[in-house]
């Protein structure tokens, strides 16, 4: 689905963001895009939507070189940001206009959508508040059917309800063939619903990997005291939150202190 080969890019007078990246990601996944501020992740979102060129090496999604801005590759993807301008027109107009763009819209599935958030296609789009129109463009993404969603920190802006609905919608509304990479700083927001992880540092990917194979190899847990086989830990209200070798086949994966584990150089995770 995309595949980066070699990737240069900077902006202007400035040195460069990445220097010979290359990373590859295939379809039927959820992958959650995790990184500090600065890392480069909505820099590498905006190269593999067509936004903007790379200086160097190679970026192709489905075949497709992003830059080149094709109709059949646009068609097939779409691209929550997370700042965004809508028009002062009705969902069900808005809706009218842009449904046509993509071959496999299921208006059926976005009426569904609509009705979990509880919108109304009379709803003037600029007149809603920013977790409302947050709320529509999901809905509109997931009716599209793209074989690439690209979403750009999905639950800024939404409460917790639209939050719980957020997760129940997307999982319940994707086929296998779709692809959806989701940045984001909310890891709690998404923990349920990826199953692979990618983070970036300072434009280089540190750790890739499933969620399962990470389960297999680490534990994530509660302790009150720290022993040796602590490899990362965390102070918590219970004592401290620790992630040790794993014994028990598997468990639940503590995406947060993953992620602090590894952006604070805990070698034998990123090794791994």
């Amino acid at each position: 689905m995309i595949e980066i080969q070699n990737l240069n890019f900077g902006y202007k007078n400035k040195e460069l963001l990445f220097d010979h990246l290359s990373l590859q990601l295939q379809p039927g996944s959820i992958t959650g895009l995790l990184g500090k501020n600065g890392a480069g992740k909505t820099t590498l979102l905006k190269l593999i939507s067509g936004l903007i060129y790379p200086k160097g090496g190679n970026v192709k999604v489905g075949g497709h070189k992003p830059q080149e801005r094709k109709a059949s590759f646009l068609s097939d993807l779409y691209f929550v940001p997370e700042e965004f301008a809508l028009p002062s027109i009705s969902i069900k107009n808005h809706v009218k206009a842009n449904s046509p763009f993509y071959h496999s819209f299921d208006h059926v599935l976005l009426d569904r959508l609509l009705n979990e958030f509880e919108l109304s296609v009379e709803n003037i789009i600029d007149k809603m508040s920013y977790g409302q129109k947050k709320k529509y463009l999901i809905s509109f993404s997931l009716a599209t059917k793209c074989r690439l969603l690209i979403l750009d920190e999905p639950t800024n802006g939404l409460d917790i309800p639209s939050k719980d609905t957020f997760r129940k919608v997307l999982a319940g509304s994707l086929d296998d063939d779709q692809l959806v990479l989701i940045s984001t700083h909310q890891v709690k927001d998404v923990e349920n619903l990826i199953d692979t992880i990618l983070i970036l540092d300072h434009g280089k990917v540190i750790f890739h990997k499933n969620l399962f194979d990470i389960s297999t190899q680490f534990y994530f847990g509660q302790a009150m005291k720290l022993d040796d086989e602590v490899i990362y830990s965390e102070t918590s209200p219970n004592g401290f939150s620790v992630i040790k070798p794993q014994i028990n086949g598997n468990s639940p994966v503590n995406i947060e202190l993953l992620f602090n584990a590894i952006s604070k150089g805990t070698r034998l995770i990123e090794n791994e």
